[in-house]
């Protein structure tokens, strides 16, 4: 098969590869996916570029990209051999493990590939795994939301713009913050702040006749917490699920403490088995619906998987880029 690889850290340019790689075999509970997508998030090209602490490879060689969407061609023992020709969508393909989604095939355990509803493109299943698992889990842990108050802060961005969508099916108002007219325009959401012009907790206080928010989805933590802290309702939830400004930000314990608040920081690498299932119980509703859209930024095939790192790491792209297999 055809696939990315990389056997060290580096630029896009210098360590990506495309090469030849022995066709995956589906082991005991595994199925082999053949890929028809791959989806590239910021954890894949940072991942590649060696910029997590303490970073060492962890495998001689990488196949990167945890999202991805196929077809499964072939089942290991104890799968249920129907599942052969069922679309699905991956995650977690190169989550502690060598071989992600970037290739033609993955071999991965059953429960990481999950049915794609016909209504549902391969490209757009590419991004679920992390964009809209995130969305859901940042929104739905604490339980329902209809008739609260949600802020989505960032919601022109990958997660941001799902959650804005989730949250809306699920009942909530939704008021989010973006840095353009054309941002607010892509997010979804019928009431925005721009944080550029604009000061965000006057602007949130004053669209809710000074009550705030019950929950935040938060995706820089640092950055925004003086305004969470002023907009967050007592007993209210902030769910972060990331702090790229400053990533040991200082808290202020007592302010929270003295409103009760629930700090959930997340990552869906880690979402335990039965809140994934409800999660992909969910998403596989709300697609077969068709009452999801999907931001899919097309960036050619596995020979350009430079180009679409680069295009990740430049942050000016709107909704996630996809390679077609």
């Amino acid at each position: 098969m055809k696939a990315i690889t990389y056997r060290s850290f580096g630029t896009a340019d210098d360590v990506l590869e495309l090469v030849d790689m022995p066709d995956p075999v589906a082991g005991p509970g595994e199925v082999v996916v053949q890929l028809k997508a791959t989806g590239i998030n910021p954890s894949d090209v940072k991942l590649r570029g060696g910029a997590r602490p303490g970073a060492v490879m962890q495998y001689p060689v990488v196949i990167p990209h945890s999202d991805g969407a196929g077809v499964i061609v072939a089942v290991g023992t104890g799968v249920d051999p129907a599942r052969v020709g069922e679309r699905v969508w991956i995650w977690n393909g190169q989550w502690q493990r060598a071989f992600g989604t970037g290739a033609e095939y993955i071999a991965l355990p059953s429960e990481q590939a999950v049915f794609l509803p016909e209504t549902t493109s391969f490209a757009e299943g590419a991004c679920f795994g992390i964009p809209a698992m995130t969305a859901w889990y940042a929104l739905y842990a604490d339980g329902p939301i209809a008739d609260k108050t949600v802020l989505v802060t960032g919601g022109a961005g990958t997660v941001g713009r799902y959650a804005c969508q989730m949250a809306a099916l699920g009942g909530a108002r939704v008021i989010t913050t973006v840095s353009s007219q054309e941002k607010a325009a892509h997010s979804g959401a019928d009431e925005f702040v721009n944080y550029r012009t604009q000061n965000v907790t006057q602007a949130v206080m004053d669209m809710t006749d000074g009550a705030g928010v019950d929950r935040i989805v938060e995706v820089d933590f640092a950055a925004n917490q003086e305004a969470s802290l002023g907009l967050i309702r007592p007993g209210g939830t902030i769910a972060s699920y990331a702090s790229a400004s400053q990533m040991r930000p200082e808290l202020d314990f007592y302010g929270f403490m003295f409103k009760n608040i629930r700090l959930h920081m997340l990552i869906v690498y880690q979402l335990d088995a039965v809140a994934r299932r409800r999660g992909e119980a969910q998403l596989t509703e709300w697609l077969e619906q068709g009452v999801l859209t999907h931001a899919v930024v097309p960036a050619g095939h596995l020979a350009d998987a430079a180009a679409a790192h680069k295009m990740v790491e430049a942050g000016e792209k709107m909704g996630t880029v996809v390679l077609e297999v």
